[in-house]
């Protein structure tokens, strides 16, 4: 199709604000984006869509347009409910490189636009195809009544017999047409597709799991409201969703490529409705957590989870327990310095990770309130999580909501990360970690604020260790773990000195193996016959070298007190 076609359909409400002369380019594709430099996702011939959210100052656009330019775009087409009018700087630039540049109305959805575009591209390049790609186009406006992505992959099976599934960044299947993929195969494709991602590659990407290859096509957000967040990869990786088809598209016809890429875009549309869908759980998230961190009065807290519970689990009742989860993602510093907001990153991944699998339909199975309040996440969850289908404390022995057992049942945080370590651990790639803590369950509005802080102080735990991805719970706050990864590490380093250097010192002089003997007294509870024989020693050489200890330390290994201290020592060694 012509540029000149847009122009020419009233019900696209485009305005031409330069580029008469270039309206005979041929339109290949639509893209929506709110990057800086979007140019590793365009392949010429596109008509791009932005909310000029990539937009601080007027010297931002010419960068930006020459990049379009350099990439062959057809046009460019600005929406004006960021700014109101399109910047006289933009229009200036386009002008200069010969760009074509629409002013797109805020009444009139980017969403709107991506399918017409589709439709008319799909129908002058794909030919037959084209009424595949018009039946999915009909599948996908008339509701949850024609099937949804289901039902589209269900026609790419029947019309194009490609096996297809639709996946999220942490591997779980949103949309399939017959046979499920094995977690395992599904989790593999998600983290092969945010490692290639990261890296730069051009999509389709090409993967061989169990000597099957499949072609993994991103799914992005089509929508205006993506707003600053668009400005970084790092950001958007983590929350767009992948088509994966089984076949190799390596040596597919340019038809076929724009005619699936066409249905990821349509397959976007109903990522954009559930998006939208969250928006009430959102703000009711929100509101909790604000009442809660305000110190609001339990009856006021109270009075607002009465209105959350329905929403977020029909028929449980007007008093749920509650858990609070918290998440962050930590960044190192992008591209010159560049601003990741990871809150919102955090919020969306929180989100994902919490999604209940086995609930009916797929707007039941989400329905935990996630909020962010600057680089965190915080999710408030209804239990009794046995209702939800969510992961279960192991050594819960109570069902929830029934007495004391309740405090012990619901979410446990190692579970929750078991099947999503492995993709995210590839989406967040060498600059970034994820940690997340979980509270115990409450039963009132009156323990929130000790949740959401044992919440915290559990995510503090989790980032204190090795690894991409981490998670610890409430249950982990009653040791000496919790306090070990705060101790500064010059005071670690001048205790330990104190206690363990002289210690040390005599080892390397005379090899009495002095630390060995330590931690194994210690590990027997100072019973000199058990240690003695963990240590195949005669009693009397154990004796010895405790007392050797003894000596060089100036401690007493008879008295409680010192045994904490080189139980720390050793700890934190």
């Amino acid at each position: 199709m012509r540029l000149r076609a847009l122009l020419e359909t009233d019900a696209l409400g485009l305005r031409l604000l330069g580029g008469e002369d270039e309206l005979d380019r041929g339109v290949r594709g639509v893209m929506t984006t709110d990057l800086r430099d979007p140019s590793r996702y365009l392949s010429g011939g596109e008509l791009v869509l932005t909310g000029l959210a990539w937009r601080h100052s007027p010297e931002d656009s010419e960068p930006f347009v020459r990049i379009l330019a350099n990439a062959q775009v057809a046009g460019l087409a600005a929406g004006e409910a960021e700014l109101g009018d399109i910047p006289e700087d933009l229009v200036q630039a386009c002008l200069r490189h010969r760009l074509p540049l629409f002013a797109v109305n805020e009444s009139v959805a980017f969403a709107t636009i991506t399918e017409y575009v589709v439709r008319q591209v799909s129908g002058e390049r794909a030919g037959d195809l084209a009424a595949v790609v018009d039946r999915h186009r009909r599948l996908m406006t008339s509701g949850p009544a024609g099937g949804g992505p289901d039902a589209v992959l269900d026609l790419l099976g029947s019309d194009l017999d490609l096996r297809a599934w639709v996946l999220s960044p942490t591997g779980r299947q949103i949309a399939n047409a017959g046979d499920a993929l094995p977690p395992e195969v599904s989790a593999r494709l998600a983290g092969e597709h945010l490692a290639a991602t990261r890296t730069g590659r051009r999509a389709p990407h090409r993967v061989a799991v169990d000597g099957v290859t499949y072609s993994l096509f991103p799914i992005r957000n089509t929508g205006r409201g993506a707003g600053p967040a668009s400005r970084d990869v790092r950001e958007t990786i983590l929350s767009d969703w992948l088509l994966a088809v089984e076949a190799d598209a390596g040596d597919w016809p340019a038809a076929r490529l724009d005619l699936l890429q066409g249905v990821t875009q349509l397959i976007a549309v109903e990522r954009d409705r559930r998006d939208a869908a969250r928006t009430v759980r959102r703000r009711l998230a929100q509101e909790v957590l604000e009442l809660v961190q305000a110190g609001a009065a339990p009856a006021e807290i109270a009075a607002r989870l009465r209105v959350a519970a329905p929403v977020l689990l029909p028929g449980l009742g007007t008093a749920p327990h509650w858990q609070v989860v918290v998440a962050r993602v930590d960044w190192a510093a992008g591209p010159a310095g560049a601003a990741v907001e990871s809150g919102a990153i955090a919020q969306s991944l929180l989100e994902e990770i919490l999604v209940d699998p086995s609930a009916a339909g797929p707007d039941s199975a989400d329905r935990i309130a996630v909020a962010h309040t600057g680089d965190e996440a915080i999710a408030l969850v209804p239990l009794p999580a046995m209702s939800l289908g969510l992961v279960m404390d192991p050594d819960a022995d109570a069902e929830p909501g029934t007495g004391e057992g309740a405090a012990e049942a619901g979410l446990h945080a190692d579970a929750l990360l078991e099947s999503v370590r492995t993709p995210l651990s590839a989406g967040l790639a060498d600059d970034g970690r994820l940690t997340l803590g979980v509270s115990a369950a409450v039963h009132s509005a009156d323990g929130l604020r000790g949740a959401l802080e044992e919440a915290r102080h559990a995510r503090r735990v989790a980032a204190a260790r090795p690894g991409r991805v981490c998670a610890a719970g409430h249950h982990e706050l009653a040791s000496h773990v919790l306090l070990l990864p705060f101790v500064p590490d010059d005071v670690r380093r001048a205790f330990t000195a104190r206690l363990l250097d002289p210690l040390r010192d005599y080892d390397r002089r005379h090899r009495a193996e002095l630390i060995p003997t330590l931690e194994a007294f210690l590990d027997c509870d100072g019973s000199w016959t058990r240690c003695a024989a963990r240590l195949h020693l005669h009693v009397n050489t154990l004796r010895y070298r405790v007392g050797r200890i003894e000596q060089l330390t100036g401690r007493d290994l008879s008295r409680l007190e010192d045994k904490l201290d080189f139980f720390l020592a050793l700890r934190m060694s």
